[in-house]
Formats: C-alpha cells, sequence, structure tokens
C-alpha cells in the first residue's frame, strides 16, 4: 500500500556515473527497511543492495560492491543509489522496494522479504 517511484534512470555511457532515487508515499509508512533490486533482458530479478535505518547497516551484490552506494534521506521517505563505474553489464530495469516490517535483521536477499514495489527505471549503459 506504499506508493514507490523510481527515477533518474537513462543512458550513460561505460565509466559513467548515475544516481537513482526512489520516492515513496502513503498515509502511514516507514522506510526503514529499503532495497533495490535489477532485472536484466531474460534474466531474472536480482539483488543489488539494501539499507536498513533501523539496524544502521547497509549491504551490497558483489558486483555492484565498490561501486554502488544506498542511501537514505533524513526524512526516511526517499532511498538513493548511487552508481558509479557503470558498464554494460549493469544495464537493467532497477526497481526499489519497501520491507515493512521494521525490524533491523531480515533476509534482504530474497524477494519475499519486500512487502512493496515500484515500477522500477531503465538504466542502459552502452559500451
Amino acid at each position: 500500500q506504499v506508493h514507490l517511484v523510481e527515477s533518474g534512470g537513462g543512458l550513460v555511457q561505460t565509466w559513467g556515473s548515475l544516481r537513482l532515487s526512489c520516492a515513496a508515499s502513503g498515509r502511514a509508512f516507514s522506510t526503514y527497511n529499503m532495497g533495490w533490486w535489477r532485472q536484466a533482458p531474460g534474466k531474472e530479478r536480482e539483488f543489488v543492495a539494501a539499507i536498513s535505518w533501523i539496524g544502521g547497516w547497509t549491504i551490497y551484490a558483489d558486483s555492484v560492491k565498490g561501486r554502488f552506494t544506498i542511501s537514505m534521506d533524513n526524512a526516511q521517505n526517499t532511498v538513493h543509489l548511487q552508481m558509479k563505474s557503470l558498464g554494460p553489464e549493469d544495464t537493467a530495469v532497477y526497481y526499489c522496494a519497501r520491507r515493512a516490517d521494521s525490524r533491523g535483521s531480515w533476509n534482504y536477499e530474497s524477494r519475499e522479504s519486500y512487502d512493496d514495489w515500484g515500477q522500477g527505471t531503465q538504466v542502459t549503459v552502452s559500451s
């Protein structure tokens, strides 16, 4: 019941950077636990990064570790994904997701751990 809208996607060249944002809205919600996922053509949706404001941690898939940074704003209604050193392998539709459970320990790599999903934003990295 929380509406998530991603933005910031687009076309970027190899080694370029993009910053994705995910705005959350609703009558009553929290963005304490959030994640970013992506899905490339012909592939399954894969975990990219997660952040827990409650738990005070961030975690990244090995494929993006050191290049991507997930963060939340002070109001906890927007989550960002700063992407650097992009390559063609990063081309995908990127989705933000929210976990309603406010506990700080959770299985961030499971799609079933998330309750709300955005429609996605396309990121295309040209070679």
